[in-house]
């Protein structure tokens, strides 16, 4: 049996802005993705909790940064979800800059965990997601989400796609690894936790 050594985890703040986070030492890993691709269930799944992250049927309701504390040196960010439709554009705008912001000033970010419905073709907003990751010399673990909806083919098959899209010669550089995962099943849980514990030197334990 393994131990989670994503759990526990608590909440610790919500910010709008960059004046209110937490301060910049440490380590953390973030999560973020398209509306409704499943990274709150993605969040709950790794750290053990049924309603850490709350999951919302309302594409965009989260327009906070929201910090949950491991220890006092480590942390998971959930950022807010993008591709939301009925948003303002000035307020996409705002949460565009603070993500931005987060990307290139932010020292302590490890990693990034980006959740993409693995029956969805990658979109734009996914790419630019992985463009920051470029610039900013992020690895990023993207999770193929909800692959229990597909048959173990057909799984196979969009990993391969997906896989082909990301080595697109202007990622050339970029640090990346691709997990199909479900939330349901735990398909890929104990990949991907073993991951974001690498990124946070929290190496997950193997005990009797």
């Amino acid at each position: 049996m393994s131990k989670n050594n994503l759990h526990p985890c608590v909440y610790l703040l919500s910010a709008t802005r960059p004046a209110d986070w937490p301060a910049d030492e440490g380590a953390e890993v973030a999560f973020v993705g398209r509306s409704n691709v499943g990274k709150s269930s993605a969040i709950n799944r790794l750290t053990g909790y049924r309603s850490l992250a709350r999951t919302s049927k309302i594409p965009g309701r989260t327009q906070q940064i929201i910090f949950f504390e491991l220890n006092a040196a480590t942390r998971l960010v959930d950022l807010p979800g993008y591709g939301y439709a009925k948003v303002p554009f000035a307020v996409k705008q705002k949460w565009k800059q603070h993500i931005e912001t987060y990307f290139s000033e932010r020292e302590s970010l490890k990693g990034l965990v980006l959740p993409v419905d693995i029956r969805r073709p990658i979109t734009d907003l996914d790419r630019q997601m992985l463009q920051y990751c470029l610039d900013a010399r992020l690895p990023v673990l993207v999770l193929l989400t909800k692959a229990d909806k597909l048959t173990r083919n057909h799984a196979n098959q969009a990993m391969f796609k997906f896989k082909n899209q990301i080595t697109d010669p202007v990622y050339g550089k970029l640090e990346f690894s691709l997990q199909q995962f479900s939330a349901v099943t735990g398909l890929g849980e104990q990949q991907a936790r073993a991951q974001v514990c690498k990124w946070l030197d929290l190496a997950e334990v193997d005990r009797d």
